[in-house]
C-alpha cells in the first residue's frame, strides 16, 4: 500500500479532495459575503454534511491558506482567500490552448461527418 501525501502540502494537494472543492464553491456561492464570510452552522446547512467533517476540511483549507477565518464574537467566519488560488488558475490555464485545440478538432470533425452524410 502507497503511503498517503499530506492533504496540508499545498494547494494542490488540498483541493485534490472533492469535499475541500465543494466547500470552497459553498463558499463562493455565498456572495456577497455576509458578516465578512460564512460560518461553520451556515456550511453545514448549506452541504448537509456533520459539523466534525466541515470543521475537519476547513482546518485543511485554512492550513494551506485557501480559506481565511475572521472571528465575529463567539462565531468564525470563513471566506475564500482567492490569491492562494492563484496558482492553480495558472497552472490549468497553461492546458486552456490544449483543450481549445482539442475542441476545434472535435467540432471540425462532427462538421466534415455532418457534410459528408448530407
Amino acid at each position: 500500500m502507497m503511503a498517503r501525501s499530506p492533504t496540508t502540502l499545498d494547494a494542490f494537494a488540498a483541493i485534490a479532495e472533492p469535499r475541500r472543492r465543494e466547500i470552497l464553491s459553498a463558499l463562493s456561492r455565498g456572495l456577497p459575503v455576509v458578516e465578512g464570510g460564512r460560518d461553520v452552522t451556515w456550511l453545514v446547512e448549506e452541504l448537509g454534511w456533520p459539523q466534525p467533517q466541515v470543521s475537519k476540511h476547513l482546518g485543511v483549507l485554512r492550513e494551506v491558506g485557501l480559506v481565511s477565518v475572521v472571528r465575529k464574537g463567539r462565531r468564525r467566519m470563513y471566506s475564500v482567500n482567492g490569491e492562494e488560488l492563484k496558482p492553480v488558475y495558472e497552472w490549468v490555464k497553461k492546458y486552456e490552448r490544449f483543450w481549445e485545440q482539442q475542441l476545434d478538432r472535435i467540432k471540425a470533425r462532427a462538421e466534415r461527418m455532418e457534410r459528408e452524410r448530407q
